[in-house]
C-alpha cells in the first residue's frame, strides 16, 4: 500500500516548496499551522489531517474522496483508509538551529557519507529518515497514519509490527539519557505491552521503575489506527457531523505531553477515550537515533553517521578516515584549516583564502565575496537572501537559544548578552529601538544590505568579541533596516538561497572528480550528478588529471559518468563509446585475473572414455532475481537458492569424448545441431552473442584451447626478467591443430539442455559450470566447485551479458542454501546450507508448484539495464539490491526456523523487489496469468531476471493449489505453458566416466 506524504513546513518553505523542489511539491502535501495559532503537535497532527483530507476534496491532490456507502459524515475517514498516510513535522522555528529556520529541519543538507552508495551532494534530512520510515509503514498492517519528528533519523529494523491501535517505536536506553526523552514502560514479561507513558522522567524516577518496569525512549515514530485517529481528532475538537473543527481551528493540545500520559494499561493520568486504545510497543532492532535539533546536533549526529561503518575493508575508495569534525557541503572552500579547527559546519558558501575559521564554526549561505574575516571560537555567521537582491546578515553564538528578553543579561547571544553586545559598540537599547521584554527571536538585530553593500570589515566588527571603536559601524548597524530571526525565517528568498546551493554543488564537481578516490564523487547517484554536471555545462575532466589512487573500478564508474554526461548533452556517439568503454573495463578486470593462471590442459582419460556432467536447476526463492556483479563487488552478494531436479531428471547434461580428428566439436542434442572448431579464430568468437554455442566456445577458451587462456603460451614472464636478460619463450603451439596433435586428438562435447531458453532458472550459467566441470575433469586440470564457479563469472563477462554469480553456485551446489560472497573483485562464496525436509514437505503437500508461463526473455536484456543503473548508483536500484540481499538473508533464518508464513512473506518481497528492480519484469503476457488466479495463491515470482520464464507459486494449501491448476490446465494462456514436476536435488553437480 503506497504511502501518501503529508508535511507540516515553516510558512515560507510552504510557499516556495514548488520552486525549490518540485518533484517533492508534486508527490506530495505541505502546510504550516495558522498564523498566531499554538496548536501543540496533537493539534498541528489533526490539522495537517484536516487539512490534507481538504485538498484532496479540492481536487488538488490525486487522492481523491469517494462517496460510498458510509455517506458524508464519514468522509474525512473514507479519505483515511484509502492509504497510509505519513505525516512529518517540520514546522519549527527551528531557534537552536537557525540555519536551517527558514526551509524546516527536513530541508537541511545532510553530508554524503564514506560508506554509502548513490546519494546527492544535496540530500536532505527528509531523504535520509523517509526509507527508514517506509520500511516501518510496509510493517504495519492494514491502512495506518505514521506520526514522525522533522528533526530525527532513525536507523534500524522493523520486520513486523502488532496489530495495535496505537504503535511505538522504541530504543532501549539508560536512564541518563531517558531524561531528554518520552520513556515508555512496559511489562517485564511482555515487552510489546504499555504500562505507562512519562515525559522526560527524572533518572532517579526511571531508575525505581525499571525495579518492576523495562523502559524504552520514544523515538518519535507512532503508527496510530483509524481508531486512534478518531480519538486524537476528538480531542481537538473535531466534530464528526460537520466533518470540521468547532470554532474553525483544532484546540490546542500536545501528542507527547498530554493524550501519551493516557495510555497504557496502568497511564499516568486515566482517560475514558484515550485509555481504551489497544497500544504495543515495538524496539527497533540495533536502533540508531541522530538528533539534528541545534547547532551542535548537525556535527555531532553527521560525525557519527560519517563513522557508523568502522570496518575499512568495507569501504572501498574513500577519503582518509582520520578527519576531524569538520564537514563543508555545497561550498567554496579555499580557506585554510587543520586538525584544531574541529566542529565546523560550513553549507553553501563561499569562503575564500582570506577567511580564518577556529571551533565551532557555523557557516551558511554566504555570496562569493573577497572579504577578510576571522571568526573565533563558537562565531557562527548566516547571510541569507532576502526579497530580489538582499541579504540578512545574521551572526549569533554556536549554543544560543534564541530564547528569552533582550534585557535580560542571561539570555546568551554572540558569547554573552544583546546588552552586552550593544555596549561593546557604544550602543544602547533604547538606541537600537529595542524594548528590555522583547524576546531574543522577535528582536530586530540583523542588518539587511542589497549585495554591493556588503562590507566585510562590517561584518568582522558585528563578529568580534571585542570590536574596535567605531561610531561609523555604530550608525551603520543602527540605521539599517534590520529583521529578527522570526522575520528572516518568514521573508527569506529560498528560490535564490537553492539556486546559489545549486551553483556551488557543480562548482565543486570537478573538484572532486580530479580527486578520484580521495573523494566521494564516485559513490555519489551519478545519474543525478551527470545531469547537474551537464546543465552547469562543465568540460569533462581529462582522465590522466584524476588521482585514481590504484583502485581499478573507479575509472570504470567514471566512464559511465562520462557516457551519463554526453547523453544528458544529446551526444548519443559519444554516450554510447564511453558506456562500452565501461563494460570493456569491467570485463578487463574479471576476466584478465584468469590469464594469468593459464590452464595447461592434457589427455589422462583412455580415449574411448566420455566424461559426464549432469547439472541441476536452482531457481532464486528469494533472492529477488540476480544480483548483477557489479553490486557484489562494491557490496557482496547475498543469495538463497534452491538446487532442484524438473520431471524427475537432471535437466542440463553434458557429455565430453575423445576424437581422432585435431578438432573441437560441440553437438546440441535438444537442438539437433553441431559445429566444428578448427582455428583459434573460431573458439575466440565466443563473445558472438545470440549464438547457439557462444558459451561452449568460451569454455573451450577458459580450458586452454585458446592462446589468452593457455599455460603453454609462455611469453615474457615479467618485465624484471627482461632486466635480468632472460630470453621470451616463443609460444608452442602456432595454431589449434597443433594443440590438439600434442593433446592427442581433438574433443567433442555433447549438450543437453531441456529447458527452454529464457526460463529464468539460470541454466546458461548452469550449463557453462557444468560443460566447464566436464572439460575441467577431461583434461586433467583439478579445478573444484569454487574455481568452476569463479571462471563462469569470467565466461558470462566474455559473452558480454553482463550477469552475476549466483545461478553456477545455486546450479553445481546440491540443495536449499545461502550463498554470500564479500566485497572485492574476488567473488569467491560462503555457503550456509538449509535443511532441505522444509521443502520436500512443501513440494509434496502441492504449496510449491513450478510453472512454465510460455513467455521467455532473454536476460542479457534485462541485466544490462540493470548493470547500466547499477553503474550509475542509481539509489531507487541500489535500494532495491541492498533489500534482495537483506532478503535472501532472512530466507534462509525463516527456512531453519520452519515457519511457512513467514517464508510466504518472504516469496511476496521478492516479487516485490524484482518489479521494483526492473520495469520489464512483470510484462503483460505475465501479468495475465496472474489475474486468472488471483485470489488463489499465497505469494509468486517469476524465477530469475524475471520478464516471463518459470512461475515460481506459493500456495496455504494443496486444496488452492488443484484450484490455480484447473484455473491454468483448463484453458492454457499459451500453447506452451505447463506445470512442470520438480523434486530438490541432494547431489549437485556430479561428474561420472564410462
Amino acid at each position: 500500500m503506497n504511502s501518501e506524504l503529508l508535511l507540516s513546513l515553516p510558512p515560507n518553505m510552504c510557499g516556495s516548496l514548488p520552486v525549490c523542489d518540485p518533484e517533492l511539491a508534486a508527490r506530495c502535501f505541505a502546510t504550516f499551522d495558522p498564523p498566531g495559532s499554538q496548536l501543540g503537535s496533537g493539534g498541528g497532527t489533526a490539522y495537517l489531517l484536516e487539512q490534507g483530507w481538504g485538498a484532496s476534496r479540492d481536487g488538488n491532490r490525486d487522492f481523491q474522496c469517494l462517496e460510498g456507502e458510509k455517506g458524508e459524515s464519514s468522509a474525512f475517514f473514507q479519505w483515511l483508509e484509502r492509504g497510509n498516510k505519513l505525516l512529518v513535522h517540520s514546522g519549527g522555528e527551528s531557534r537552536r538551529l537557525p540555519a536551517y529556520a527558514a526551509a524546516g529541519k527536513s530541508f537541511m543538507p545532510v553530508p554524503a557519507l564514506r560508506w554509502k552508495y548513490g546519494q546527492r551532494l544535496d540530500q536532505t534530512l527528509l531523504d535520509m529518515q523517509k526509507p527508514f520510515l517506509d520500511r516501518v509503514m510496509a510493517a504495519a498492517s492494514g491502512a495506518r497514519t505514521m506520526v514522525a519528528s522533522g528533526d530525527v533519523l532513525l536507523e534500524g529494523s522493523v520486520d513486523s509490527l502488532p496489530d495495535a491501535d496505537v504503535v511505538l517505536l522504541g530504543m532501549w536506553t539508560t536512564p541518563e539519557d531517558a531524561e531528554h526523552f518520552g520513556v515508555f514502560f512496559c511489562d517485564q514479561k511482555n515487552p510489546e505491552h504499555l504500562v505507562k507513558f512519562l515525559q522526560k522522567p527524572a533518572p532517579e524516577v526511571t531508575r525505581e521503575l525499571s525495579r518492576s518496569r523495562l523502559f524504552m525512549v520514544d523515538v518519535g515514530v507512532w503508527l496510530l489506527s483509524e481508531r486512534a485517529v478518531a480519538c486524537l481528532m476528538k480531542k481537538c475538537g473535531w466534530d464528526a457531523d460537520a466533518q470540521s473543527f468547532s470554532g474553525g481551528l483544532p484546540g490546542t493540545y500536545d501528542l507527547y505531553g498530554e493524550w501519551a500520559l493516557h495510555l497504557g494499561s496502568d497511564p499516568e493520568e486515566p482517560d475514558a477515550d484515550v485509555s481504551e486504545l489497544s497500544v504495543a510497543v515495538m524496539a527497533v532492532e540495533n536502533g540508531e537515533f541522530y538528533h539534528f535539533g541545534r547547532s551542535s546536533d548537525i556535527i555531532d549526529s553527521s560525525y557519527r553517521l560519517q563513522n557508523k561503518v568502522m570496518d575499512q575493508t568495507q569501504l572501498g575508495a574513500v577519503p582518509s578516515m582520520g578527519q576531524p569534525k569538520q564537514f563543508i557541503l555545497n561550498s567554496v572552500f579555499d580557506a585554510r584549516r587543520s586538525e584544531d579547527n574541529t566542529a565546523l559546519w560550513i553549507e553553501n558558501s563561499f569562503v575564500p583564502k582570506s577567511w580564518g575559521v577556529t571551533r565551532r564554526n557555523v557557516i551558511t549561505n554566504i555570496p562569493e565575496n573577497d572579504w577578510t574575516l576571522e571568526l573565533a571560537d563558537g562565531r557562527c555567521l548566516d547571510i541569507a537572501p532576502v526579497g530580489d537582491d538582499a541579504f540578512a546578515i545574521r551572526g549569533y553564538g554556536f549554543d544560543d537559544a534564541f530564547r528569552g528578553p533582550v534585557g535580560d543579561p542571561s539570555t546568551a547571544w554572540m558569547g554573552s548578552s544583546v546588552i552586552s553586545w550593544l555596549e561593546k559598540r557604544n550602543l544602547s537599547l533604547e538606541e537600537a529601538g529595542l524594548d528590555p521584554q522583547l524576546d531574543l527571536q522577535l528582536a530586530p538585530l540583523f542588518p539587511m544590505f542589497g549585495q554591493k553593500e556588503l562590507d566585510g570589515a562590517f561584518i568582522q566588527w558585528m563578529l568580534d568579541e571585542n570590536p574596535a571603536a567605531s561610531s561609523g559601524f555604530s550608525n551603520h548597524w543602527k540605521n539599517s533596516t534590520r529583521l529578527s530571526a522570526r522575520e528572516i525565517g518568514q521573508q527569506a528568498n529560498l528560490k535564490r538561497l537553492m539556486d546559489q546551493r545549486r551553483d556551488f554543488c557543480s562548482r565543486s564537481l570537478p573538484v572532486m572528480i580530479r580527486h578520484g578516490a580521495n573523494s566521494l564523487f564516485y559513490k555519489l547517484d551519478i545519474s543525478r550528478a551527470a545531469q547537474e554536471y551537464a546543465r552547469a555545462g562543465l568540460p569533462l575532466i581529462p582522465e590522466e588529471e584524476i588521482a585514481w589512487r590504484g583502485d581499478r573500478m573507479l575509472p570504470v564508474h567514471d566512464q559511465i559518468f562520462r557516457s551519463a554526461v554526453c547523453r544528458e548533452r544529446g551526444e548519443e556517439a559519444l554516450a554510447k563509446q564511453h558506456k562500452q568503454e565501461a563494460f570493456d573495463r569491467l570485463h578487463t578486470l574479471l576476466v584478465g585475473p584468469l590469464k594469468s593462471k593459464k590452464p595447461d590442459p592434457f589427455c589422462p582419460v583412455p580415449k574411448a572414455r566420455f566424461v559426464g556432467g549432469p547439472g541441476r536447476v536452482g531457481p532464486d526463492r528469494a533472492g529477488g532475481g540476480r544480483e548483477p556483479p557489479l553490486f557484489c563487488l562494491k557490496r557482496g552478494g547475498s543469495f538463497f537458492s534452491v538446487f532442484l531436479n524438473t520431471n524427475g531428471q537432471p535437466p542440463i547434461q553434458v557429455f565430453v569424448r575423445h576424437i581422432n580428428e585435431p578438432e573441437l566439436v560441440i553437438r546440441s542434442i535438444d537442438l539437433g545441431l553441431k559445429e566444428t572448431l578448427k582455428t583459434y579464430e573460431d573458439v575466440g568468437a565466443y563473445n558472438q552473442l545470440g549464438s547457439g554455442f557462444a558459451i561452449a566456445r568460451a569454455a573451450f577458451a577458459l580450458t586452454g584451447f585458446h592462446p589468452d587462456f593457455n599455460g603453454s603460451f609462455q611469453g615474457l614472464e615479467n618485465v624484471d626478467a627482461v632486466f635480468a636478460g632472460v630470453t621470451a619463450r616463443a609460444p608452442r603451439f602456432q595454431c589449434l591443430e597443433k594443440q590438439l596433435e600434442a593433446f592427442g586428438g581433438g574433443i567433442e562435447v555433447s549438450l543437453l539442455a531441456a529447458l527452454p531458453k529464457g526460463s529464468g532458472l539460470g541454466t546458461s550459467s548452469i550449463l557453462a559450470g557444468t560443460l566447464l566441470g566436464g572439460l575441467a575433469d577431461f583434461c586433467g586440470l583439478g579445478w573444484d566447485c569454487i574455481e568452476i564457479a569463479r571462471r563462469v563469472s569470467a565466461l558470462e563477462q566474455m559473452l558480454g551479458s553482463g550477469g552475476g554469480w549466483q545461478d553456477q553456485y545455486g546450479g553445481i551446489l546440491p540443495g536449499a542454501k545461502l550463498i554470500e560472497t564479500k566485497p572485492g573483485l574476488s567473488q569467491d562464496a560462503v555457503v550456509r546450507r538449509a535443511s532441505s525436509e522444509f521443502f520436500d514437505e512443501a513440494i509434496r503437500d502441492g504449496r510449491i508448484l513450478l510453472y512454465y508461463t510460455g513467455v521467455t526473455r532473454v536476460a542479457h536484456d534485462v541485466l544490462g539495464e540493470i548493470v547500466c543503473n547499477m553503474f550509475l548508483n542509481e539509489s531507487e536500484v541500489l535500494t532495491a539490491l541492498e533489500g534482495i540481499a537483506e532478503n535472501g538473508a532472512h530466507a534462509l533464518d525463516v527456512v531453519q526456523r520452519g515457519e511457512w508464513d513467514e517464508f510466504v512473506q518472504v516469496i511476496r518481497k521478492s516479487w516485490e523487489l524484482n518489479r521494483k528492480l526492473d520495469s520489464g519484469v512483470n510484462p503483460p503476457a505475465v501479468q495475465e496469468i496472474i489475474q486468472r488466479i488471483e485470489g488463489s495463491y499465497a505469494a509468486l515470482k517469476l524465477a530469475g531476471a524475471g520478464g516471463g520464464g518459470y512461475m515460481i507459486l506459493i500456495t496455504e494449501s494443496h486444496e488452492q493449489s488443484m484450484e490455480i491448476k484447473r484455473k491454468l490446465t483448463g484453458s492454457p494462456p499459451n500453447k506452451n505453458a505447463r506445470f512442470v514436476d520438480l523434486e530438490v536435488s541432494k547431489t549437485g553437480l556430479q561428474i561420472s566416466r564410462s
